[in-house]
């Protein structure tokens, strides 16, 4: 982490991941560019997600979740920040003269070859479907259904564990403590994501939160009744409802799970997710 001199309120709080990775003075490719237009929240005109709205332009980088070239190596040209997610990316070269925006691992380097097929080198960058991976080793950029493109372990610093090949199925442990079932024939890539600090980040100053779209968030118990369950009363008022804390349109928002109670990919779940306990 880099931590900056003090020489303003905001930067003695402010932290910086390490971004020695990333390759300095590099454009993003044009070709691989798509315009992204913010809708700030809404859905047909309405507010639909609150706390969104503002911030920098940017653009869309096209990622290749699939990595379907197979056994033609690739050559990493680049490593560059990408303002739509937390991990870094990297331009891979492939042999046939097609460039390619790619997840990058941690130990990527620029002048690295990568490779997808069923019998590579379990390298970190490389890709082949998860029964040809051996138990124990770590993955990013996993498919749920073989061929439909990457779905688990795609923000920064993200790894999944690959616990056992049985079946027709990879068990593997996700980064929130659940175990669940994923088809051996699903492809995903061996290593961890980069930009693992991420998370260790502190912004310093509610500007930068601004500067990517994110809104100031009122709480509810300042607002009038009309306008959230927990507002009105005379002075600091607790919550005051029999059965907890709900949402500003009054569902129960206190240790209620949001998942389906009977989702089609239950029967996958091995182990759920770690319980956090309320003190």
């Amino acid at each position: 982490m880099k931590i900056f001199k003090p020489l303003t309120p905001s930067r003695r709080q402010m932290t910086k991941a390490d971004d020695s990775q990333l390759t300095r003075k590099v454009r993003p490719l044009k070709s691989l560019l798509i315009i992204n237009k913010s809708k700030a929240g809404r859905s047909k005109g309405r507010i639909s997600v609150r706390h969104q709205g503002g911030g920098h332009k940017k653009k869309y980088r096209i990622i290749d979740f699939k990595m379907n070239k197979a056994n033609i190596p690739a050559k990493i040209k680049s490593i560059e920040y990408d303002p739509n997610r937390s991990t870094y990316i990297a331009l891979a070269v492939y042999k046939d003269g097609e460039k390619r925006y790619i997840l990058a691992p941690q130990e990527l380097k620029v002048g690295d070859e990568i490779i997808t097929g069923d019998s590579v080198a379990l390298k970190s960058g490389n890709r082949t479907a998860l029964k040809n991976i051996s138990v124990g080793t770590f993955v990013y950029n996993i498919e749920l259904i073989p061929g439909q493109g990457a779905k688990i372990a795609r923000s920064a610093g993200n790894s999944v564990q690959v616990m056992a090949i049985e079946g027709g199925y990879a068990h593997l442990t996700l980064p929130s403590g659940e175990v669940r079932m994923v088809p051996e024939n699903c492809m995903a890539s061996i290593g961890s994501l980069s930009n693992f600090e991420h998370k260790f980040e502190n912004l310093g100053k509610a500007g930068r939160m601004r500067w990517l779209g994110v809104r100031p968030t009122v709480r509810g118990s300042a607002m009038n009744p009309v306008d959230h369950p927990h507002g009105g009363g005379e002075g600091r008022a607790p919550i005051g409802l029999r059965k907890g804390p709900k949402t500003p349109w009054g569902k129960q928002a206190f240790g209620i799970k949001t998942r389906k109670r009977k989702k089609y990919s239950d029967k996958f779940i091995i182990k759920g997710r770690k319980k956090k306990h309320h003190k």
